[in-house]
């Protein structure tokens, strides 16, 4: 049985969740898949022809996190921006689909950020993205804080995910810090290289070791937990939870406690995805009145549930407990 968690609070918890309101700031993106069959090299260069079978869309990044939330029962703005083309009006329908809102979608004169995946035969041939990554105008992050403002006045808990596509500035997140911290509610960071040191106060902070040891500049020994908590108060967050792929993650608190959390995956088909499920199963959790390490062994659980599935992908409550139960048995 899982020593950090009994099935009953874990029930208790994802019932709790159902309901509560996440405000998810960020930068969404819209995932295309091309799958089709390579049976020639292209004429013009020494490249594979694919023709292609089946093209197929996701919700990527912010907006991914946001579908999680939702698959949970939680209710979710996102608060992120879009261009006036053809992949925003895409991600709007499919944000509908989902029954999420898309009045906190800040349209400005950059293309939506889309990223498109020539696939063939389960082998990825190129990526190809679309995306404009540089500063916001002063208006786009005027109406980006109108945004954050209106979506944390009912919010019960905040994401900030960054990809380095340009919606976290500092201004944006200063705000959002900021309205938490007045109404007391968690915050959750998705960081990346970009304003790494710039979320003091945040409830969990949560790299991966590469962005960690590329932020700091150096090799971090995960092997050893006690030079963690120095880590802790250097960010000025309450906890960091590093994850670190098939070894789990290690969760260390302010007063330099730390729980190791090992992987719960049996099968390993996609990753993509897993760290939005995380964030939006941290976030709700948090919202539901966990613990910081209740909410990481709940998203540990949903993460092994999201690897085992092709493509991002959601979540669901009772998927997580049926992961719970058959840790439970093999133990």
């Amino acid at each position: 049985m899982q020593p950090l968690l009994a099935r009953d609070r874990l029930s208790e918890l994802l019932q709790a969740s159902v309901g509560r309101r996440i405000a998810v700031i960020g930068d969404a993106m819209l995932d295309v898949y091309l799958r089709g069959d390579v049976e020639r090299i292209s004429p013009e260069a020494p490249v594979p022809v694919v023709r292609v079978r089946e093209r197929r869309m996701a919700l990527g990044g912010a907006a991914n996190v946001a579908q999680n939330v939702v698959a949970l029962g939680s209710a979710c703005d996102l608060v992120c921006v879009v261009g006036d083309d053809a992949n925003a009006r895409e991600l709007r329908t499919m944000l509908a689909s989902l029954g999420a809102p898309d009045h906190a979608l800040v349209q400005t004169t950059r293309p939506t950020t889309t990223k498109t995946r020539v696939v063939a035969r389960a082998q990825q041939v190129v990526r190809v993205d679309e995306e404009d990554d540089g500063e916001l105008s002063a208006d786009d992050v005027a109406r980006l804080l109108a945004a954050v403002r209106l979506a944390l006045k009912s919010a019960d808990a905040v994401v900030l995910e960054d990809y380095n596509k340009g919606v976290l500035v500092t201004a944006v997140i200063d705000e959002a810090l900021s309205i938490a911290k007045r109404r007391n509610i968690p915050v959750v960071v998705d960081p990346k290289y970009r304003n790494f040191f710039a979320y003091r106060g945040a409830t969990i902070f949560k790299p991966n070791r590469r962005e960690l040891e590329s932020a700091l500049g150096a090799t971090m020994d995960v092997d050893r937990p006690e030079t963690l908590p120095a880590l802790v108060q250097r960010l000025g967050v309450a906890n960091v939870l590093l994850t670190l792929g098939e070894r789990g993650m290690v969760l260390v608190g302010e007063h330099g406690e730390t729980v190791r959390v090992p992987t719960t995956a049996r099968e390993v088909y996609d990753v993509v995805g897993a760290g939005d499920t995380v964030t939006a199963y941290l976030a709700t959790m948090l919202a539901a009145g966990a613990t910081a390490t209740e909410a990481a062994v709940i998203a540990n659980f949903a993460a092994g549930v999201e690897v085992g599935k092709l493509g991002a992908a959601t979540v669901s409550g009772a998927e997580v407990l049926g992961a719970f139960d058959e840790v439970a048995a093999r133990e």
